[in-house]
């Protein structure tokens, strides 16, 4: 008995003294540190929430004054009814679709360009085959005989390296002899399906309006419906294009260059600098050169292109380290060349650094994860530290139903969205420093995973997981520091907070078992 009452009142003391240390540290330490933290946080909130309220302002004018391209720039079609000039007032196009590896979608792909409809001496339709499989290559080239075969002018174009991945080969596919005679240049992926009218939509703009230097199409997502994650995908994609690219398009004259479903000025090309490999976001940084030249860009909502949402987590995580990393990078290579340049507006510039880079780019994806993932948790164990309603529900909520208006058949789904785009910000926040510290994987280059149609017998929206799988560490930790912060609130809390919480945890661990998207076996 005199040994065990002897250790109740050594453990006490040793209770007694954890508590005087934490009270301690969390006066001079936590409570300032975190008070900076939220201060931080919320100024960044209000940046995004201007964007958002800005941009939603921007395209209801757009969308109720009838602001449409033609009203804007000036448009006609091309007449061919001349039989004398024999279409020679058609332009040459370029067609470039680059692929790497794209057994599963080559088809496709080369099928829509050679389908496209312009005069067949006036198109030039290039592959730029990087295929490392020998077999595909093969697939890849009987495919290109077989069109060639039917009269279309294709031609098949390798390297004997990867230097540059897509830039390094649209950059060299540009230098051949036969693109000299070429005005403009459409790019497709090879997951990409154009209309047959793409061309009838798009070059007239470039025709008639010198000062254009690109004009942007909007994606259409085929698999759009496959799962739960393409669903969700398809939100975000749909506020970017139906929103984002839209109001620059209008506003500015500028927006980001989606890499594909668009037609470049090839005169515009050039003068900017051509194709460069010094990020993974090649098509951006060709955008903010030309828009530096003072290029205009026009972005065509109504012109649509079919392709592919990555469905499996794998490819998602690569595609998004790329997009998230990219821009970070290519931030920190030329915001002091945006700044110096004499010949665009401060206006215009202040656009480009701010929101375009600054806002769009770095603060959403850091702010997103450590404010609403971070710093509110750990609120709810320091209750001096307090976070004001505006910040964690009104702002919130009005900044996702702004986004949710670009795919209202899904605004169903806007807790799973909002779940989900939280969870990814952890993944995106990393793939954000890492571009502006340039640390290791800066220039990793993984070609996005399509599955076409051959493997839809083979995937399964039910995800079998393997205990071998990869198991995604960080964000398993973080769900585990939500659940600890869930506890905390629960037993201490009067908000209900830990609803949210518990909830997002189980979105963290969901993810980090890769227990979403579609399942592909291996054999």
């Amino acid at each position: 008995m005199f040994f065990m009452e002897a250790f109740q009142v050594a453990s006490e003391g040793v209770v007694m003294q954890l508590e005087f240390v934490w009270k301690h540290m969390r006066e001079g330490l936590v409570v300032p540190i975190l008070t900076v933290a939220v201060f931080l946080c919320l100024c960044m909130l209000l940046m995004d929430f201007a964007e958002k309220v800005f941009m939603g302002v921007v395209i209801c004018f757009v969308k109720l004054c009838g602001r449409k391209p033609e009203k804007r720039y000036k448009w006609e079609t091309i007449k061919d009814d001349d039989v004398e000039l024999g279409n020679s007032n058609y332009p040459m196009v370029l067609v470039q679709i680059p692929m790497y590896n794209e057994g599963e979608v080559y088809q496709l792909s080369i099928g829509a360009a050679c389908g496209l409809s312009w005069p067949s001496h006036r198109i030039i339709i290039q592959i730029l085959d990087d295929s490392t499989d020998p077999t595909i290559k093969e697939l890849v080239q009987v495919e290109c005989r077989k069109w060639e075969s039917k009269g279309v002018n294709i031609k098949y174009e390798v390297r004997d390296n990867r230097d540059g991945y897509k830039a390094g080969a649209l950059k060299e596919g540009i230098k051949h002899s036969y693109v000299m005679q070429c005005d403009y240049v459409a790019i497709f992926d090879a997951d990409f399906q154009p209309e047959p009218d793409f061309l009838y939509q798009t070059i007239p703009f470039l025709v008639n309006n010198p000062e254009i230097g690109l004009v942007q199409a909007r994606w259409k997502f085929v698999n759009a419906g496959e799962c739960l994650m393409t669903r969700m995908q398809q939100m975000s994609l749909d506020y970017h294009f139906k929103v984002e690219q839209e109001v620059g398009s209008f506003t500015y004259a500028f927006f980001g260059f989606n890499g594909t479903a668009g037609v470049w000025r090839i005169s515009a090309l050039n003068e900017a600098g051509g194709w460069k490999d010094r990020t993974t976001v090649e098509d951006m940084d060709l955008a903010v050169r030309a828009s530096l030249k003072g290029w205009k860009f026009l972005f065509l909502s109504h012109v649509q292109v079919k392709s592919e949402l990555p469905s499996t987590l794998k490819a998602y995580r690569y595609q998004q380290h790329r997009w998230s990393c990219g821009p970070a990078n290519l931030f920190r290579k030329v915001v002091i060349e945006i700044f110096t340049n004499k010949k665009v507006s401060l206006w215009k510039k202040f656009h480009v650094v701010y929101s375009f880079f600054f806002v769009a780019k770095i603060v959403v994806h850091i702010n997103t994860f450590m404010f609403y993932c971070i710093v509110l948790p750990a609120t709810v164990m320091v209750p001096e530290v307090v976070v004001p309603k505006w910040s964690c529900v009104y702002i919130p909520c009005m900044v996702t139903l702004l986004k949710a208006v670009g795919t209202p058949r899904s605004f169903y789904l806007l807790v799973f969205w909002v779940l989900f785009e939280n969870t990814m910000s952890l993944h995106r926040t990393k793939a954000t420093i890492i571009g502006l510290l340039e640390a290791t994987r800066v220039n990793e280059w993984v070609v996005t995973e399509k599955l076409g149609d051959a493997l839809k017998d083979k995937v399964g929206n039910k995800h079998r997981f393997n205990i071998g799988d990869r198991i995604h560490m960080t964000e398993l930790f973080v769900g585990f520091y939500l659940v600890f912060c869930g506890c905390y609130d629960f037993m201490y809390g009067k908000n209900y907070f830990f609803i949210f919480l518990f909830m997002q945890a189980v979105a963290f661990f969901i993810l980090a078992f890769g227990y979403v998207g579609t399942f592909v076996p291996h054999s």
